[in-house]
C-alpha cells in the first residue's frame, strides 16, 4: 500500500470530512493510517505532539487515525495575518512572513520541506491519506504548486476529485476540471465522488454515468448528506457565513466574528449544551444586549481585529454588557483585547506601536517574537481541563493575580476582574471539558449537559466513516493507493 490524495472542485466541498472519514474507516479495517495536507492555509490550528502547530483538520484526522498529531501531518501552514500577508510556519515552527509578492516564489521552494515529511509519515504507516487545498483547476495557481498536483506528481500519488452536489453545478465542475488543468495532471486523476447528495440517489444515475463519460474518470461513489458532520470542528471559516437559527427560549452566548478570527472551534463544545444558544455575530449586526455571555475568540492580528471590532460599535455593546453585570470571556487574542493596551514594539504584526484595549481587565500586553506553542492541562473555575496554548505576547498586571488557570506545572495563566464578571486566558480547549463547562453554566444559571465532547466527535467520525464504507467503493481505494511509488 501507499498513500491516496482527495482533492476537490473548490474549497468546502468536504474534502476535510471526507479524508478524516476516510481515515477513521480505514485505521477500523485493521490498517495504521497516517493524514497529510501538504500546505494548509488557516488561522484554526492545533499544538501537536513534537511541539508545533497543524491546521485544525489535520489534528481532527489525527483523531480520526487515532495517533498523535505530528507537524509531519501539514508541513506548511499559512496562517493570514493580514489582506495580503501570511505567517508561515514549516514544520510545525513560524519560518517568517509571506506576502502576495513572493508568495508563489517561496511556496515553490518548499517543496522539499513537504516530501520530507511525506516520507517520514509513509515509513510510520501503511496508508496515507492526503488532502487537497482549493482546487486543482485553479490554473493560474499551477506554478509552483504544492498544495495539489504539485504535490500529487513529485509524489506519484493517484488523486480521487471530490465534487459537491449541494452547490450545484457539479457535473460542469468535474468535467470542466478535466477541461482545464495540464494532461499530465489529469492523468493523475482516477476517479471522482459525489458529496453531500439529499435525497434520492437514483435520480442522478444519468448524469453520474455523464461524468464518468465525458471525463475519462471512475466513480467511487455518491456519498450522502452527513448529519454527523455537524458536531466536528470545522477549520474553514466559510461556515461562519453561513445563517443561523436562533432560538429565544435559550441563555445566549454571543461571539463576534472578527475579520482574523482565529481557533474558534474553541466555542464548538458549548454547542452541545441544549441550554444554550452559540449565535456568531456577523459584521454589522450587533451583539445582542439580551446576551448572557459574550465570548471574544483567538485572533491572528490582535490589533488589527480590535480595531475592526471598534469600527462595528461592538466595543460600546461589549462595554454595555459589562454595565448590565453580565459575564465576557476572553481567549487568547480576546483576553489581550480586555486589557487596557496592547504593545507591538517590534512591529510583529504590522507597524510597530501600542493600542488602547477594552480596559475590562487591569492588565497590558507586550507582543513577542517568541511562539508558545504546548499541551496543558491544570485546573479553572474549580474544575480540571486539557488544553493548549498558541501565542505570540506576555499579559501582566494587578488582575493576573486572580490568574483563571492553574496548570499542573505551576505556572498561573490568565485573569479574572474584581467581581469575577470578566475573565481572560490564553489555554485554547478550556471548554472541552464537560466539568469545565459546567463550572463556567453555572455563573449564569445553566445545567451542564456533563457531554464529552471529545467522545461525541470520535462517534461522528465512527458514524461518517460507516458512511463511507456504504457509499463508497473503499476496497478500490486501497487498491488504488498501491499505485503510489514507494
Amino acid at each position: 500500500m501507499g498513500a491516496v490524495m482527495l482533492q476537490g472542485t473548490g474549497s468546502d466541498v468536504g474534502k476535510s470530512v471526507l479524508v478524516a472519514g476516510l481515515c477513521r474507516a480505514l485505521v477500523n479495517r485493521g490498517l495504521r493510517v497516517q493524514p497529510f495536507k501538504p500546505q494548509n492555509m488557516s488561522n484554526n490550528a492545533a499544538v501537536t505532539i513534537d511541539g508545533g502547530e497543524i491546521g485544525r483538520a489535520q489534528a481532527l484526522q489525527a483523531i480520526a487515525c487515532k495517533v498523535e498529531a505530528h507537524s509531519d501531518m501539514n508541513p506548511v501552514l499559512l496562517k493570514p495575518q493580514a489582506d495580503r500577508t501570511s505567517q508561515l510556519i514549516v514544520h510545525g515552527q513560524v519560518r517568517g512572513t509571506l506576502g502576495a509578492g513572493n508568495f508563489r516564489e517561496a511556496r515553490g521552494a518548499l517543496l522539499g520541506a513537504v516530501m520530507e515529511s511525506y516520507g517520514r509519515l509513509r515509513q510510520r504507516c501503511d496508508i496515507v491519506v492526503v488532502e487537497g487545498a482549493g482546487s486543482p483547476a485553479e490554473i493560474n495557481l499551477r506554478a509552483g504548486d504544492i498544495a495539489n498536483m504539485g504535490f500529487a506528481r513529485a509524489a506519484n500519488v493517484p488523486v480521487i476529485l471530490i465534487g459537491d452536489i449541494d452547490r450545484g453545478g457539479v457535473i460542469a465542475a468535474i468535467v470542466g476540471t478535466k477541461a482545464v488543468i495540464d494532461p499530465a495532471d489529469a492523468t493523475m486523476i482516477r476517479g471522482f465522488i459525489i458529496n453531500k447528495f439529499r435525497g434520492d440517489p437514483t435520480l442522478f444515475e444519468d448524469g453520474y454515468r455523464q461524468i464518468e463519460t465525458l471525463s475519462g474518470w471512475q466513480g467511487f461513489g455518491v456519498i450522502p448528506w452527513l448529519p454527523a458532520t455537524a458536531r466536528l470542528p470545522s477549520e474553514d471559516a466559510v461556515v461562519l457565513e453561513k445563517p443561523q437559527a436562533t432560538d429565544h427560549r435559550r441563555k445566549l452566548v454571543a461571539c463576534p466574528i472578527l475579520p482574523r478570527i482565529s481557533n474558534f472551534d474553541d466555542l464548538d463544545p458549548l454547542k452541545l449544551e441544549e441550554g444554550l444558544e452559540v449565535r456568531m455575530i456577523p459584521p454589522g449586526q450587533p451583539i445582542p444586549a439580551e446576551a448572557d455571555l459574550i465570548i471574544l475568540p483567538g485572533s491572528k492580528a490582535t490589533i488589527v481585529d480590535l480595531k475592526a471590532l471598534r469600527a462595528q460599535g461592538w466595543d460600546i455593546d461589549i462595554l454595555a454588557h459589562h454595565r448590565r453585570g453580565r459575564a465576557i470571556l476572553g481567549l487568547c487574542g480576546g483576553y489581550q483585547m480586555l486589557g487596557k493596551r496592547i504593545a507591538d514594539p517590534d512591529g510583529i504584526e504590522g507597524p510597530a506601536g501600542t493600542i488602547e484595549g477594552l480596559g475590562l481587565l487591569d492588565v497590558e500586553t507586550t507582543l513577542t517574537p517568541i511562539k508558545a506553542l504546548r499541551a496543558v492541562s491544570g485546573m479553572a473555575l474549580g474544575a480540571r481541563f486539557d488544553g493548549y496554548e498558541m501565542h505570540m505576547g506576555e499579559t501582566t498586571g494587578p488582575d493576573t493575580e486572580r490568574p483563571l488557570v492553574l496548570f499542573d506545572d505551576g505556572r498561573r495563566d490568565g485573569a479574572s476582574s474584581a467581581d469575577g464578571i470578566v475573565m481572560g486566558s490564553y489555554v485554547h480547549g478550556l471548554l472541552s471539558d464537560a466539568a469545565q463547562r459546567r463550572a463556567l453554566l453555572a455563573r449564569f444559571g445553566v445545567e451542564g449537559s456533563g457531554r464529552d465532547y471529545r467522545a461525541s466527535i470520535d462517534t461522528a467520525l465512527d458514524e461518517i466513516a460507516a458512511s463511507l464504507e456504504e457509499h463508497v467503493d473503499v476496497d478500490a481505494l486501497i487498491a488504488l493507493s498501491a499505485a503510489c511509488a514507494l
